[in-house]
């Protein structure tokens, strides 16, 4: 682990073992956004926002319509994605707790069997160095119940300042790819090696980075929407774009398959599309969302207190809270602009894929970390709740053997600009999960599973959408805070059915109960209808199955005693 650890520039190039390019061995491209909603692309049935090559993906693959997060927080789901694991069970509860080093993953084990791995854009499987002070606070105490022997650094290698104060040389293993690229935060805020490649553009990022050099603002007491002083040329959306394809590029010489995550830091919030995609977007066009007035009569507490202080956004900015109409239409239009952003960079991707004969033999698999509610039931950003806004995202597979940019299977093509209508393609109705990801990629290049995964193979589905791997999907959320005034930080856990949607949190006997059949908006929280007794008992029942189901396998154990 020692030399694993110190790394070199030239490492960063490395390669794997055994294995080699040839049948039934395909390259994967996993795109994935950050904060990206499920109805926020074309294909997912948007009517404004324009996304040509992420719809081509879908018109070309499955697109899973009720694919839910296991975590609708940026670390816990990413690791998850990452492992094929639950929070709960990765450790990686809440933002705030690296991902353990010596964690197995399903990019670990393309690479034990000979794949090339690559990592281009946003990691966050470890800290980024934000307010230590903060959580030093929230948790106070001495020691820790876990302990682990990792070296000094070993946690260090998204930390912003680290990636300013010079290039950082990454591990020739790091949790399984041999290649990393790393933007680290958000929007135009970004650090990592991104940082270092503007200095070599000869660009001072002082100058450039930040609201401090913003062109332009839109004045609504919510200091996240502005016009960036990057140009579009050197914004962390193009450098994510630029460096995938010189990875596609290398990899295409080797007889090694490759993996790679394109990974893009937006559109999260701070909304900043920079140069054309600022003004792309007209707010007045921007469809309204589900009950933006919804008085959340039968919400949680704390939710109430959010619609109470509707206008006010909290002076930290990642925390959820009421908006108007007026600022939900302008970050809707703005990220309507960092979405056609991300989609002309993919459309670079796809395009070095057919330029060198690779994709027909090439999975590509389209994702994100989670939601967020949009204006939906009048909230904004994610956090302490799960409507479906915040846990579903949007997940398409497009197994190789089906793309070819001379046959398009009637999609549009990616040059027109044209978005097809959310019923092209191949649509699976089949509740699936982030967790689900590794080990179908896995499947989809002929790996075996690792001990101790806990999502299911979704490859059956590609075959026939009609199909189901599982009846049920468990969400969880841990935060440091009491949101709840329970005096403990707040703990949920959610099942979804067929039936519908139950969350519980500690502390507290209130929770959610909505009919999904019924009630698909989620705006009729029965919890405490007597009437609805049998619906309340069958999800309790499936939430305490799933949580049984999921509890720990591993480690494998290697004696009877």
């Amino acid at each position: 682990m020692a030399d694993a650890i110190t790394g070199s520039r030239d490492s960063n190039e490395g390669s794997s073992t055994d294995g080699e390019r040839g049948p039934g061995r395909p390259n994967v491209v996993m795109v994935v956004a950050d904060q990206l909603r499920a109805d926020h692309t074309g294909f997912g049935g948007n009517p404004v926002v324009r996304t040509p090559n992420l719809d081509s993906i879908a018109c070309e693959g499955t697109r899973f319509d009720r694919a839910f997060v296991s975590n609708p927080i940026c670390m816990p789901n990413r690791s998850t994605i990452l492992t094929g694991r639950m929070p709960s069970v990765h450790g990686v509860r809440f933002n705030g707790i690296p991902l353990d080093w010596g964690a197995n993953t399903f990019v670990r084990e393309l690479r034990r069997h000979g794949y090339r791995t690559g990592l281009v854009g946003k990691a966050h499987f470890q800290n980024m160095g934000h307010l230590p002070g903060v959580s030093a606070a929230l948790l106070a105490g001495e020691g820790d119940a876990v302990a682990n022997s990792w070296p000094p650094g070993w946690d260090q290698w998204e930390n912003i300042e680290r990636h300013q104060a010079g290039y950082v040389r990454m591990p020739q293993d790091w949790y399984g790819f041999d290649h990393v690229d790393l933007v680290v935060d958000h929007s135009d805020r970004c650090s990592g090696h991104y940082y270092q490649w503007l200095i070599d553009q000869g660009v001072n990022p002082s100058e450039v980075l930040g609201p401090a050099n913003r062109l332009s603002s839109v004045d609504l007491g919510w200091d996240q929407i502005y016009e960036p002083a990057l140009s579009e040329e050197l914004y962390p959306t193009t450098y994510v774009g630029l460096r995938s394809t010189e990875f596609i590029e290398r990899a295409a010489k080797s007889a090694e398959p490759f993996f790679l995550q394109v990974s893009f830091p937006d559109p999260h919030h701070p909304f900043t599309p920079p140069g054309r995609y600022y003004k792309m977007y007209d707010p007045a066009d921007v469809p309204m969302p589900t009950a933006l007035d919804d008085p959340h009569e039968r919400s949680m507490n704390h939710l109430k207190t959010m619609v109470a202080l509707r206008g006010n956004p909290p002076v930290v900015p990642v925390l959820p809270f009421a908006c108007t109409e007026e600022l939900y239409r302008e970050a809707s239009a703005k990220e309507y602009g960092m979405i056609t952003m991300i989609d002309d960079a993919v459309g670079e991707v796809l395009a070095t894929l057919d330029r060198l004969s690779l994709a027909e033999n090439t999975v590509v698999v389209l994702t994100s970390d989670h939601g967020e509610m949009f204006g939906d039931h009048g909230l904004m950003l994610k956090g302490s709740m799960h409507y479906q806004g915040c846990v579903r995202v949007p997940l398409v597979i497009s197994p190789a053997g089906v793309r070819s940019s001379s046959d398009r299977s009637g999609c549009a093509e990616r040059e027109s600009g044209a978005s097809p209508t959310a019923g092209t393609g191949q649509a699976c109705g089949s509740l699936v999960s982030s967790i689900d990801l590794p080990e179908t990629i896995l499947s989809l290049c002929g790996v075996k599973p690792y001990y101790g995964m806990q999502g299911f193979d979704l490859t059956p589905l590609l075959d026939d959408p009609s199909a189901s791997v599982r009846d049920r999907v468990l969400i969880e959320e841990d935060e440091m805070f009491d949101v709840l005034g329970t005096g403990r930080p707040l703990r949920m856990r959610t099942v979804v059915t067929g039936a519908g949607r139950l969350t519980r949190y500690e502390g507290t006997p209130q929770g959610e109960i909505f009919d999904l059949a019924e009630d698909p908006d989620e705006m009729v929280n029965v919890f405490d209808d007597p009437a609805r007794t049998n619906l309340r008992d069958e999800l309790t029942e499936a939430l305490l199955s799933e949580m049984v189901r999921l509890a720990d396998d591993s480690p494998k154990p290697t004696h009877l005693a």
